[in-house]
């Protein structure tokens, strides 16, 4: 997700702290209920026939993607936190990835972040050589929410480019390491978000400043010009989870997380107060448990 508003920091601080005093923190609801229908990715199995060479206790980790694998807003304003990271954070709040499979010391030590706020899918080739060179036996990826999140639905990636990006970015990694093995995370669903945050004050004054404008832009206004603009961001993540799902069941050593994080929904308690769009120490320690089902799962 987008960290393209470091020149409002100031201001983001003074309206937060202005809107905090006449709004309460309690408007998103939600939690992690049953979810609504949607991508078509969403029902998809960890890529079939993996039980052979899937290892489902890696020695060590690394991660790539955007502000969310940085914990970015989920400790104070406007700034990454990678020790609540979900793959790869050290915080007892969070219990990382990283921490659940190798077990907080080793994790110290066997995991690595190379993820980075405002990163879209064109970022990820160099994200892995990055990765690459700590020699991980996982990698864990989640991107693709600020390739949704543009100034307009016209700025979007398209999805022939997304597929060629993130083709690329596996290829990338295979070059180096053939045998790593890769989890990838789904984009979550940002129509949700909207329709959950569009009732809270503090949200709606934070989103003005510029966050995911394609989808949070306006957020009161229901005129069909807004419903078919977040109408087509929505189909655009749909699509971009189905490629992720397609790309990775190529690979033998690539397990999709069924479209999980798309689905789980985020409420008061794992959203960041801060801007209500990314996650908050809470909902870090819902991806890492999303994470950890999935990679420590028996393949179908």
């Amino acid at each position: 997700m987008r960290k393209r508003y470091r020149h409002t920091r100031a201001v983001l601080a003074g309206t937060t702290a202005a809107v905090l005093g006449l709004a309460g923190c309690d408007a998103l609801g939600g939690g992690d209920g049953p979810a609504a229908s949607g991508t078509q990715a969403r029902q998809a199995k960890p890529s079939p026939s993996t039980d052979s060479v899937w290892d489902s206790s890696p020695d060590s980790i690394a991660a790539v993607g955007d502000s969310v694998t940085r914990g970015f807003d989920a400790c104070t304003v406007l700034a990454d936190c990678p020790e609540v990271s979900w793959a790869t954070g050290s915080s007892t709040e969070v219990n990382s990835l990283a921490v659940r499979l190798l077990g907080a010391a080793k994790a110290t030590t066997h995991s690595w972040n190379h993820a980075s706020s405002g990163s879209r899918m064109a970022d990820l080739p160099a994200q892995m050589t990055r990765a690459a060179a700590d020699k991980p036996q996982l990698v864990t990826v989640m991107a693709g929410a600020n390739d949704a999140c543009r100034d307009s639905t016209r700025a979007m990636t398209s999805v022939a480019d997304f597929r060629a990006q993130f083709e690329d970015a596996m290829s990338t990694l295979r070059r180096a390491l053939p045998k790593t093995q890769v989890y990838v995370a789904s984009v979550p669903n940002l129509k949700r978000l909207w329709s959950q945050g569009r009732t809270n004050a503090l949200g709606k004054q934070v989103w003005k400043l510029g966050i995911c404008p394609s989808m949070l832009g306006d957020a009161d206004a229901l005129d069909s010009a807004a419903t078919l603009r977040r109408d087509t961001v929505q189909k655009r993540v749909e699509d971009y989870n189905t490629v992720l799902k397609e790309v990775c069941a190529k690979d033998v050593r690539c397990r999709f997380d069924g479209g999980a994080v798309y689905d789980y929904r985020f409420g008061t308690d794992q959203l960041s107060h801060w801007d209500w769009f990314h996650p908050s120490k809470n909902g870090q320690a819902r991806l890492a448990e999303i994470a950890y089902r999935a990679v420590t799962a028996k393949a179908s």
